[in-house]
């Protein structure tokens, strides 16, 4: 059995930062359970490119508001809590922070290694550093 508290990743290496969200990788690719579950917090008022091309990603909104715009259609998709979204067609889109931060439940699949950040087309690698 695995047994981790959001809390003790916070203060470890399993959390990410950067401009626009952060992001604290609780279950992980050496976990050995087939996918990734993360916490992450989109800051208020901001707007982050995604393409994730080598990964499938479902994200529930616990707190807070912002929206998702779709590239491919400009379909906007406003996020509050208790919205599910999944990217099931490595959708590429806008995700942006609204008035207040987002704080989000996300689970990746394949799963991440923990040190991935977005590229500048919006991707996360294949196979990125692994936290330890």
């Amino acid at each position: 059995m695995i047994v981790r508290t959001l809390a003790e990743c916070e203060q470890s290496n399993r959390k990410i930062v950067t401009e626009t969200w952060d992001s604290t990788r609780m279950l992980l690719k050496d976990d050995k359970m087939g996918f990734s579950f993360h916490i992450t917090t989109i800051f208020a008022n901001t707007e982050t490119h995604i393409h994730y091309q080598n990964h499938l990603e479902s994200v529930y909104c616990i707190s807070g508001n912002g929206e998702i715009e779709t590239i491919a259609d400009g379909k906007i998709y406003k996020i509050e809590a208790g919205t599910l979204y999944i990217l099931d067609k490595h959708d590429e889109h806008l995700l942006r922070g609204g008035s207040e931060d987002m704080k989000m439940a996300c689970v990746f699949n394949p799963p991440l290694n923990g040190k991935e950040v977005h590229d500048e087309s919006g991707v996360y690698p294949l196979e990125a550093e692994t936290v330890v």
